[in-house]
Order: C-alpha cells, then structure tokens, then sequence
C-alpha cells in the first residue's frame, strides 16, 4: 500500500487531523481503464468505507460492449466525482455544504445542506446524490478522511490491478504525476471548462460520453447485465426522464445512448449501468409558474397605470396587483421550501447564503419584491396613490428580476445544456407579461371593463411572443449534442404530449381580444394561457434533464 503525505487542518477548508503541512498539495485521480476488470470492488469498498445506502452510490463501473459478434470487447469506466478545480457544485451551493478544499477536494457537509439539489443539476457528471437515509447530498470526496491521516482512498486500496491511484500531482515523484506526464489522458466532457483532477488512461469515447452508447431494448424492459429495471421505470434514460419505447427497437448501433441519431460510437451497446433521478421534479415548473403570475400582475398593472390605461383608484391597482402578487409569492416561497430535502433548514439561505448561488440571490430579489407589494398594500389600506407610484421605482425592477433570476439559476447548473440559451431571461420576462395580463383579466372583465381591451390586448401579444421564442428553441441550431437531444425529447414521447399541449392552450390567448367585444371569452381565454404555460414550463424543465450524463 502506498503511504500517502499528511496535511493538516489549518492548511485547507474542512480538513482533518494530520501532520506535516503542505499547503500546495493537488490531490488527483487516474483511472486506468486499461487495466480496469470490471471487478465491481471499488463500489463495494467504497459502500462500505462510507456507510452508502442502497440504491445509490458514490462510484461505480459501467460497462460498454463494443464491436459486433465474433469481434467485440467489453471496456469499462470507473464513474464518480470529477473532483473539478472550478467546480459548479460549489458554485450553485447556497450554503456552502458543498465545497472545495486548500489540497483540491471538493467535499460536503451535511449538517449545511438544506437538499435544495442545485449541486446535482449542475454537476455535469451526474456524481452527486440524495441519500435516501439523511436527505443530504452527497458525492465521491477521495475518501478525504483516510487522506487526512496518510492512508489511501478505500477503493485504491482493495483495486486488485492497481487501475486506481491517487496522489499529489504537484510531486513530481507521485504515481499520479509521472502518469499524467509520461501517458496520454482524457477527461471527461473539458468542454465544461470545470477543469476535473479525475484523469482516465485508456479510455474510449463510447465510454467517456454518455450519448456515444446505444442502450438496450427489450421485451417492454430494458435489460442490462446483471440488472434489469422494474415495468414501471421501463425505458428511462439515465436521468430518469421516459422516452419511447418504439424509438429504441430496430436501430443502427450508431444511436445515441437514448436512442435518437447523435454523436454515438459506432457498434457500442451499454451493458451494465446505473440508475439517476432527476433532482428537480414537477414542483421547479409550478415555482417558476407561481413566480410568472406573481410578477406578471404587478409589472402589467403597474404599467398600465403609468401608461395612463388604468386609473390609479381602480381595484386591480389597489387590490390585485398587492394581493395577488403576494398570494403567488407566497406559493412560490412554500413551494421552494417544500422542494428542499431538509425544509426545517430553508433560513440558511439566509443566514448561510453564499452570494455566487443565484438560489440565495433570487432569495433577496424575492424579499425585496415582496417588500414593495406589502409596501404597496399597506398605502392601499391606509390612501396615498402617489406613493403607490412612486414604489413602481423600485417595484418594477424588482418584479422583472423576480421573473428573470431564474434563467441564471438555469444556466449555473452547467449540466443541462438546454437551458444555457442566451434567450432565456427575455422569455422570462414574457412568460410573465403572458401569465400577469391573463390572470387580472378576468377580473378586470368583472370590475374594470374598460381595462380589458388594454389587458387582452398584452395578453395575446404576450403570448405570440411566447410562441415564437419557443419556435426558435425548436427550430433554431443548438451547439451541442446533448442540447439537441434535450429539445427532440421535449418535442416527442410523452414529455411531447405536455409541451404541445402547451403549445396548443397558449395559441388560445391569440383570441384574447374577441373579449373586449365579448367578455364571456375572459375565462376561457386567460385560463388557456395559464395552463399552457404550466405545460410549457414543466415540459420545459424536465426535458432540460432528460440527457443521460454519466
């Protein structure tokens, strides 16, 4: 066994005991896939060493069967934490419970993770997990507590072919440095720019990207070596996301690993794998929702007024845009916190928040909204128009970002390629000019008639708007593989059936208005939008995580 240097606490963030310090010490990892038996000790090693539960796992050995009969081999790829020297995980952590330390591991504290799952969506090596018994996420951290005291990560100790080292590639006289400077080396997806310190020898690109290996089809059950998946989770990919069954039978090999053409090896067939969740579910589309409607109502409103097209005086000044406003915020604030695996712990984002997590500066950009429609209500329970206006100084900015922070929320989990469009916060801001204007107007039909020409009239532009944003997500050329694999899911399958489901719905509002002249078509109208753009944002969200990672 390799004795490995000690490095004391003091010389990194989050270490442990140890003796002599060496504050310039870059812990890397090679994986040598050319000696790699698909032996499987390293994951049990691993589970036992750090106690992982079952159904998840901190690493594990995939395997890819390439060529075809009589001329194939079995390759395999050791799969963990890529241990990134900027690593978006610790970027997306509003807590800091992910982090990286002085020595180059990047490691977790579960007693300040609050489960918001950010680290998952923007690890692009799907590394990272909820475990099931704790709630708290977790990853591959180099086994950092046998470091500490100079012994050798679990799984590099029991490897029966020494296919794993670890080391300090700053020593010249390390396995891993000599490795790295005399063998040729991949890393996987560099195109992240995240810089990872996991190195792989021998590896081949069907083993390396995700999209390069065709995945099984079976009888109604996609079968894997030694494993096959239960009729209900039947022809998911990696992430989970369901494609269609159909589209996975009879195809050449050269099929990306959910089965649609792409970047794939030719003649590779992924034999062994494991299964991941998405980490954000049907509650991050009815957030974002919520949080249209909420901004939506103020900045329309609050527009119209400044326009001269609705009376200071009038309800859907004084009443609905604070009310309703506040109503959806609140809902989108209980639906954050219900989204988090430990609720109890949602005021660290307060009292912990890192400022580089866009979940902790949406958490401001939402306070302050919110403290302009109490504001605002509180003059409508007391008189003062004037002031009410003079609040739109701060009101309106604050409801845009409200609408907006959440596409830069999007584009820090660096993992979904899909929601890295550039096109992203304007079509938030849409998205909530569409769901403001059709949810006041209905009311408006019943109180204000004279604000619905006004209020149809935003609602269908709004909505036409909409339409032609997600036309050129549909239509437009996408710079990558897994991007394009993202909008074929969103357009086919049953993530297809929501989105132009979607579509559909938010095309009613183009007859928005027919309500001046008829406002019996109010109702309908506005309730076709608002639940076409539910459709388009859960679809949306969901087929950002569609792409298998690891």
């Amino acid at each position: 066994m390799q004795q490995l240097p000690m490095y004391d606490a003091q010389a990194r963030a989050g270490g442990g005991a140890g003796g002599a310090i060496s504050r310039d010490a870059k812990y890397v990892k090679v994986l040598d896939q050319d000696k790699c038996i698909g032996c499987h000790a390293c994951t049990t090693a691993c589970k036992s060493e750090n106690e992982v539960p079952l159904s998840v796992t901190r690493t594990y050995v995939k395997a890819v069967d390439v060529g075809e009969f009589p001329d194939v081999r079995r390759d395999f790829q050791v799969t963990r934490c890529n241990q990134c020297e900027d690593a978006p995980c610790v970027n997306a952590c509003p807590t800091g419970a992910m982090f990286s330390r002085d020595d180059g591991i990047v490691d977790f504290d579960k007693l300040d993770c609050i489960g918001c799952k950010a680290c998952i969506a923007a690890c692009p090596y799907d590394a990272i997990f909820i475990n099931p018994e704790d709630h708290s996420a977790e990853k591959c951290n180099f086994c950092a507590h046998r470091l500490d005291v100079g012994l050798e990560p679990a799984c590099v100790v029991v490897c029966p072919v020494e296919a794993i080292l670890v080391g300090d590639v700053n020593d010249p006289d390390s396995r891993v440095a000599q490795e790295i400077g005399r063998n040729p080396t991949s890393v996987r997806r560099p195109e992240k720019d995240t810089r990872p310190k996991v190195h792989y020898k021998g590896a081949g690109q069907h083993t390396l990207d995700p999209l390069a290996a065709a995945r099984p089809a079976g009888d109604g059950v996609d079968i894997l070596a030694w494993v096959q998946q239960a009729p209900e989770d039947a022809h998911t990919i990696n992430s989970g996301t369901p494609v269609d069954p159909v589209e996975l039978r009879d195809r050449p090999s050269a099929v990306q690993g959910n089965g649609h053409p792409g970047n794939s090896s030719a003649a590779a067939l992924l034999s062994y794998d494991v299964g991941h969740s998405v980490p954000w579910d049907w509650r991050v589309g009815l957030y974002t929702w919520t949080k249209s409607i909420s901004a939506g109502l103020y900045l329309v409103l609050s527009a119209m007024v400044l326009l001269g097209l609705l009376d200071p005086a009038d309800p859907l000044w004084q009443w609905v845009a604070p009310l309703g406003g506040a109503t959806f915020l609140a809902i989108t604030g209980a639906v954050l916190v219900w989204d988090l695996e430990h609720p109890a712990r949602f005021f660290y984002i307060f009292t912990k928040g890192r400022w580089q997590s866009w979940l902790v500066k949406g958490a401001a950009i939402i306070s302050v909204y919110g403290a302009v429609l109490a504001a605002h209500l509180l003059v409508s329970l007391f008189g003062g128009n004037a002031l009410q206006q003079a609040l739109t100084v701060v009101g309106i900015p604050a409801a845009v970002m409200t609408a907006v922070y959440t596409a830069f929320l999007f584009a820090q989990a660096k993992a979904r390629d899909l929601w890295q469009s550039p096109l992203l916060p304007p079509h938030f801001v849409v998205q909530a000019l569409l769901a403001g204007a059709a949810a006041a107007l209905p009311l408006a039909a019943w109180t204000t008639p004279d604000a619905v020409p006004a209020l149809a009239l935003t609602t269908a532009v709004a909505g036409a708007l909409h339409l032609l944003l997600v036309l050129g997500e549909l239509t437009l050329a996408h710079p990558t593989a897994h991007a394009r694999v993202a909008v074929h899911n969103l357009r086919t399958g049953r993530l297809g059936r929501v989105f132009w489901a979607g579509v559909v719905l938010v095309a009613l509002s183009l007859l928005a208005p027919l309500a001046g002249a008829a406002p019996v078509l109010a109702v309908p109208v506005a309730l076709a939008a608002l639940v076409g753009l539910l459709a388009h944002e859960h679809a949306y969200v969901q087929a950002g995580q569609s792409v298998p990672l690891a």
